[in-house]
């Protein structure tokens, strides 16, 4: 089984914060993770420093690749620091990799 995480800490939100499934909005520093594992990704905010963390509304997405979990978190940090009760945004999927074509010989 593939895996990747990835956390970003100080992510200060914009205006209107972060909307979360269990509390409501979170706003101030904050501390974004993302979790990436059998093609889902699952993205969890907290304040910085503290213990509980919260899911962030519209997670999980489905996440096909390594790749495309550290472009969604990154695209997650943009909309936390955008704020306006941000939730998890919708990536356009990427094309699969082709592998190299072989050498003529």
């Amino acid at each position: 089984m593939a895996w990747a995480s990835w956390t970003t800490c100080g992510v200060f939100s914009g205006r209107g914060g972060v909307l979360t499934d269990e509390v409501g909005v979170l706003s101030g520093d904050l501390t974004v993770h993302t979790t990436w594992a059998d093609d889902t990704a699952q993205v969890t905010v907290q304040y910085t420093g503290a213990i509980d963390w919260f899911t962030m509304s519209g997670s999980p997405v489905p996440c096909c690749s390594e790749k495309d979990s550290r472009r969604l978190h990154d695209a997650v940090v943009q909309s936390v620091r955008d704020g306006a009760a941000a939730t998890v945004p919708v990536l356009p999927r990427s094309e699969p990799e082709q592998a190299a074509e072989p050498a003529p010989e």
